[in-house]
């Protein structure tokens, strides 16, 4: 991996926390849905075209929830890694020997490289190991400090991103249906004089488009 790619994917964590939250409660444990989207984001990473004048963050959602739906699609297997807090506490050593020699922060690459470890396990182990804002407060008159995660991703924009990703794969007149009903303002009964139909076959077939959206959605 290049530097930017480097980059890229420890920028991003929150784009794959983002998305692996919305598949929870499907029969596939969280740990598991966060480590395929992690290689979704490496994917991404590789295959980005800064020249295309895109946000990374809108490039790398399809190639997340793509991994993320394959895991389904395979029956929710995937590779067992390494204990998460021992990679961890090996990633810190490496980091501060590398920094020690070579006076800067080694790169995701160069830390898989000297670990023997695939770069989606380093991605992981930083994430996990990622520092959290303490606060102390007061509960019945004793002192105790809670741990708060910083979350930097503003999971509106997955949201955004997998619903155009839906939209796209569907069939040009049920894209045209959406269009009309919900970006141009236009009723069921004006869709359906626009494109030849009835309003009862304009309605049914929203309704189904609908579901099927939802269901990727939710």
């Amino acid at each position: 991996m290049t530097a930017e790619q480097d980059r890229l994917v420890t920028e991003n964590f929150g784009l794959v926390r983002a998305c692996a939250r919305r598949y929870c409660g499907r029969g596939i444990d969280y740990d598991d849905l966060y480590q395929s989207g992690c290689e979704g984001l490496v994917k991404a990473a590789a295959g980005f075209d800064s020249s295309r004048n895109i946000r990374f963050s809108t490039y790398a959602v399809p190639a997340i929830l793509g991994e993320i739906r394959r895991l389904f699609r395979d029956g929710g297997s995937i590779r067992v890694s390494r204990s998460i807090r021992d990679l961890g506490m090996k990633i810190n050593r490496a980091q501060s020997e590398f920094l020690n020699t070579y006076g800067r922060e080694p790169t995701v690459g160069e830390l898989a490289q000297l670990l023997n470890v695939d770069v989606e396990s380093i991605a992981e182990a930083i994430d996990a190991s990622k520092p959290v804002l303490s606060f102390t407060s007061e509960r019945d008159g004793e002192e105790f400090e809670a741990n708060i995660p910083i979350e930097e991703f503003d999971e509106k924009l997955v949201d955004i991103v997998a619903l155009r990703q839906a939209i796209s794969e569907l069939e040009e007149i049920d894209r045209e249906i959406i269009r009309l009903r919900y970006f141009g303002g236009k009723t069921q009964s004006e869709v359906a004089e626009m494109l030849g139909m009835t309003q009862v076959q304009v309605s049914r077939r929203e309704r189904k488009i609908i579901n099927r959206i939802r269901e990727q959605l939710i």
